[in-house]
Formats: C-alpha cells, structure tokens, sequence
C-alpha cells in the first residue's frame, strides 16, 4: 500500500515538472496513452517499461492484482485510468488560464484526484472485496464518492498555499469557491470546509440507512455482507487516517507539518499531538450541529416571500415545432384514452395547463409529427409520474410499495418486447404504449441505454420519497447528480440520440467532453425547473427536492441571495457549455480523428441540446403548471393534501411577460 502511494504521489509530480509547466499536452496525451498497456485486466504486462512511473506500475500491477478478482481488477482499471486520462483536463485547463465552476470542478476532481482509486486499494488492504452484484450501485458508489470528495476537499485545504501561490495551480476547491463567489480565502476555505463535512454526513446516511436494505434485497451472502461492512469502515479508517496524514506532512500548508489541529489546515486553534483525536471529533460536532439540525427540522408548507426571478442567461434562440397545435390536441386525447386525467393524480385540466407539447416542440422543433406525439407523450408521462409518486406512496410513507411499482414498470420494458405484464392502471398503461412504439424501431444496444435511462429516473424518485420519509433536505452535490436523473434527463436525451449509434462509436459518447457537455445542460435545465417551481414545491407541495432550497440551507441565507447564487451556478454551467462546443468538441474530434459524418452527427447533437436547454426555458415560460393559480386545483383538494391555503401572499414573479417571450421565439 506504501509503494502504491509513493508511486501515484510520484506521478502526480513527475506530471507536473514533464508536462503542466511546459504546458506540454501532445507529449502528455503520448505519456499518458501508454500506462494503460500495463493494467491489463487479463494476461501479463507485454510491454517493455520506459521510465520510473511505467516501471513502478508494472511492478506494482504484478505484486496486487493475482489475489484480486476480474471484478475488481475490472474497476481498479477504470479509477487509475481516470486518475491518469483526466491530467489532461488540469492541464488543458492551466494552459488556457480557465477556472472551473464549481460543479465541474467536484465532477472532475473526483477523477483526478485518485480517492476512488484509493477506494478501490482499500478493498485490496482490507482484503475484503464488494461483491459484484452490488459494486455498481447507487449506495455503493455514493460511498466511493463521498469518500473521494471529503478526501479531495481537505486536500485542496490543506495544499491551497502550495498550489496557488508556489505553483500556479488552478485546479483548487478554495480558489474555485473564492472566484466563484467573489469572497476571501478564508470565507472560500470554510465554505469548502462545510462541503466537505456535508460529503461526510451524506456517507454516514447512505452507509446507515441505504447499504443495509441493499444488501437485503440483493440477498448478498453473509460473507459478502462482512465484506461491505469491512469496506465501509476501511473507507473510514482512510478519511481519518488521511486527516491525521495531512495535518502532520510537512508537503502542505500546516506549519510544517507541527500542527495538529481540527479543520482547514492550521486557522483554528485546538488541541495538538498524539491520543487528542476524542477531543477533535467532539469539536467537529458541535461545530457541524447546526447545518445537520438545519437539514432535518425545515417547515413545510412555509409561506414563500416575494421575490423577484433573475434574469436568465440563454444564449440560444428557441425554435418551435410547427406541429404544436396538433401535438397539443393529440396528447390530451391520449391522456384520456390511456387514464391519466382520471382526476385521481391528474385531470384533463392539468394536462392542458402543463402545456408538455410546448415542451416537446421547442426540445424537438424539427420533428416529424409522429415523433412529436412521441416526445410530447413521454414527457405528459415522466410528469405524470413525477406527480404520482409523493401523491400515492409519499403520503403514506410506502415505500416498499414504490418499489414493488418499480418492478412493474421495468417488466413493463422487455427488451425483447414480448412477454410483458398486464398494465393495471394509467401509468403502467402509458409506460406500456409508449415502450412499444418506441423501443421497437431501436437496435438492440440502444434499447437496452433507453431503457437503462427510464430506470435511472425511476430509481431516482426512491431516493426522493427516502429523503421524505427522513425530512432530510439532500446534500448539496448529491442533490446536483440525483437532479438530473428525477428530471429525466437522461431520457429525453436518450431520444435525441435515436439512431445516431450507427454512426458514431458508443464509446465516443463515454468520453469526457460528451459527457460534460450533457452534464452542463442537464444542471441547467434541472435548476431551471427548481428556480420556476419553488413556490409551488415549497408552499403548495411540502418538497424537499429544489436546488434554491439545497442553496439556502447549506448557506444558510436568504432566499433572493438563494436565487441569485443558483442562477450564477446555470451561468456558470452554461457558459461551461459554450467552451466545450467551441473548443473542446474540436479537439475531441481530431483525438479521435473522426470521419466527417460522425462530426456532424456530434455537432448536430450539441445544436439538440441547446435546442433541449432554450425549449425547456420557454416551456417553463409558457405553461401554466407553475401559476400560482393553479396550485389549488381539484386532485390535491380530493386528496386531502395541505395546499398552503390564505397563505398567497408569497408569490415569484417571473422575469419574462408574454409580449417578450413571444418575441424570443
């Protein structure tokens, strides 16, 4: 484990003095495409080693890998590769001067920095594999990844001095914050300081109350069952160790390594040395107390002020389908022949005033009307849905029967489409319809992604109702990643992929820029849904779930500096979207050297995601979903469910009229 160390610290400095202060990124792409010829997941190394860093990987890689399995040989490859392929975006970005927001900047830093790779070695020291029938799920990797962000942030605390100003780095967490948010070092410090604590909250829940039902339903061996638990505390072993670690090296930013003190490097006082570990853990929950007691003990239901929405930065022009008026007509009919305007969750009037052709017609403004019936009625269904879950399970706190509702909809999917179950009700019904017309026409390897992306969204409104049941308002960064999958991101981007895997390799769309580019529209549309929804998800509905809220209770601020923090995170994102089509997508295409149809099938596809992000602006600008009018309608009075009635003294205008928005499109 030491040699595994001393090599990656090795190749963390022999990167930087080689490549990121010459700036060198051909020579680097060279040196980096070679390591992987000494990972391999079967059959001996082949190649000869050149230098210091190929000869520790190939004796480190012979000494490890025999008494590991093909499973976790499978992921150690992944994570090393990641640490070493994603240099590059460090690199990339110090020659271009370029500061990462701060939602990339966790992304990446997840990557970069090793944590998970360190994950996957402590498997190997505890001698205690995750089975594979777990390793890829949602807990499991919650716990890689608040484990890797926690190690990352303390790093980039305690190296800030180091990097900043000795070496020019720009890849810091507290830099990142400090620009971002226009504050001072030591307000940027304790902000990611406070994130760091949220990433170690967000491991104790997940480890508490998500990895034991896990193992239960997955009906996990007894050993495998003391596997995950010796994986769990050997993540904790390294967090506290790592701690320990950096408040004694003399590498970074402590005093030369003679302070031993709780938090950001040596800005706090506390006790020092050996045996006074007891007295640091009780400081750090009485300082951490009031955001933990701040996450359970939010009011629903509250009156929200009256504030003003910030303008939005949307570089793209909206276009709109000229079959709208048509979809509109046919998804109201479809409704009512499949049942979800039964009045029980949906009638025909909230189908209408969610206006989901708009929707479509400005995602999908050059499609056919056929297929934008498709679109229009596979987001009337994501809505629906969205809306059926608090309304059936969330009230009752049901949720083993969410589950058993989950099943269903994936038997509902067969990929080979046949043999599936009855639907009973409208949502399975229209699950059903829509699967049918569909999935059929796609190749096999896209049905199963299509498919895969329905479940991702699905799965996802099971961590919202947990987060219910537990009044738990979520972390900030597992907020941000569950969001895109309860918006159905995925899925509607899935349709705007329909039929291009012909034509461009899948593995292309795996890559870093694809990738980030669909990252930054999601996190754009998503926080555009949160900042139009939040007075009807937080007076009307008692949700938990919106990115102004996250904002406002981890900053513990008011609401219009809630809205405006969120709104610069959507321009951050975006404008991060504008780089990577501009200069990024280009890159990428020479790397790979691309034939001119695959360009234009990944150019076009970056034109369908602007065209996703301006028509889900205008949708949210033209519906009546969000009015506050709208909030007491007939379903949730029958239901029974507080509605926030006399309390419309709140209200979010919004900043586009009608006369303007009609001039935008």
């Amino acid at each position: 484990m030491t040699d595994w160390y001393v090599w990656v610290f090795y190749f963390d400095d022999h990167f930087l003095e080689l490549y990121k202060k010459t700036q060198d990124t051909a020579g680097a792409k060279a040196y980096l495409d070679r390591l992987s010829a000494f990972m391999p997941v079967e059959g001996p190394i082949t190649a000869t080693p050149e230098n210091p860093v190929e000869r520790g990987l190939t004796d480190l890689w012979n000494r490890t890998v025999p008494s590991m399995s093909t499973g976790w040989r499978r992921r150690f490859v992944e994570t090393t590769e990641a640490l070493l392929a994603e240099s590059l975006w460090e690199l990339s970005n110090i020659s271009a001067g370029r500061l990462p927001n701060p939602i990339e900047y966790v992304e990446m830093r997840r990557k970069v920095g090793g944590a998970p790779w360190s994950a996957n070695l402590v498997e190997y020291a505890v001698q205690a594999e995750v089975p594979d029938e777990v390793a890829h799920l949602r807990p499991m990797k919650v716990l890689s990844d608040t484990f890797s962000d926690a190690v990352h942030l303390r790093n980039d605390l305690f190296s800030y001095q180091r990097e900043v100003e000795t070496e020019g780095e720009l890849n810091n967490g507290v830099l990142v914050v400090e620009r971002f948010l226009g504050c001072s070092p030591q307000r940027a410090a304790d902000l990611v300081n406070d994130i760091l604590t949220s990433r170690l909250h967000q491991f104790e829940n997940t480890a508490l109350t998500e990895v034991p039902p896990l193992l239960e339903e997955h009906g996990v061996s007894p050993q495998g069952r003391l596997d995950v638990l010796s994986y769990v505390k050997g993540l904790q072993d390294w967090q506290s160790g790592g701690h320990e670690w950096h408040l004694r090296s003399s590498r970074y930013m402590n005093d030369g390594g003679q302070a031993a003190t709780l938090g950001p490097s040596a800005f706090l006082d506390g006790p020092k040395g050996l045996g006074t570990s007891a007295a640091r853990i009780l400081q750090s929950m009485v300082t951490s107390a009031p955001y933990r007691i701040r996450t359970h003990t939010h009011r629903p239901y509250e009156v929200v002020e009256p504030v003003e929405l910030p303008e939005l930065y949307m570089p793209y022009r909206a276009k709109l389908s000229p079959h709208l008026e048509k979809a509109r007509s046919n998804v109201l009919d479809w409704g009512e022949r499949i049942g979800i305007t039964d009045g029980v969750v949906w009638d025909r009037h909230l189908l209408e005033i969610a206006d989901l052709a708009l929707c479509a017609a400005g995602i999908h403004p050059d499609a056919e009307p056929d297929a934008l019936d498709v679109s229009t009625q596979w987001l009337a269904w994501g809505t629906y849905a969205d809306d059926y879950y608090p309304v059936v399970f969330g009230r009752t706190h049901d949720l083993t029967g969410a589950k058993a509702a989950n099943r269903r909809l994936s038997a509902l999917m067969p990929l080979d489409l046949n043999g599936q179950i009855a639907p009973v009700n409208g949502l399975e019904r229209a699950l059903s319809d829509l699967w049918q017309r569909t999935a059929g026409p796609m190749a096999p390897e896209a049905r199963a992604a299509f498919k895969h992306a329905i479940e991702s969204m699905t799965d996802s409104w099971l961590w919202e109702l947990a987060n219910q049941f537990q009044h738990r308002i979520p972390d900030p960064v597992d907020y941000l990643e569950m969001r895109r999958r309860t918006f159905g991101s995925d899925l509607t981007m899935s349709l705007c992929r329909i039929g291009h895997g012909r034509t461009v390799p899948p593995r292309i769309y795996r890559t870093r820029p694809i990738r980030a580019l669909e990252n930054a529209a999601a996190d754009y549309a998503c926080l555009v849904n949160d900042v139009f929804s939040y007075r009807k998800e937080i007076q009307y509905e008692g949700e938990l779930h919106n990115g102004v809220l996250v904002v406002r209770n981890f900053l513990d601020c008011d609401l219009p500096t809630a809205f405006a923090t969120v709104n610069a995170l959507m321009t951050a994102r975006m404008r991060q979207f504008e780089q990577l089509v501009a200069v990024d997508l280009p890159v990428l295409f020479d790397d790979y050297e691309l034939d001119d149809a695959s360009r234009r099938v990944l150019t076009g596809y970056a034109e369908e995601l602007q065209n996703w992000m301006s028509g889900i602006l205008v949708w949210h600008q033209g519906c009546g979903r969000y009015d506050e009018a709208e909030q007491l309608h007939l379903p949730r009075k029958v239901l029974g469910l507080s509605t926030g009635l006399g309390t419309s003294a709140g209200r979010i205008r919004r900043p586009m009229s009608g006369k303007r928005l009609e001039g935008a499109l």
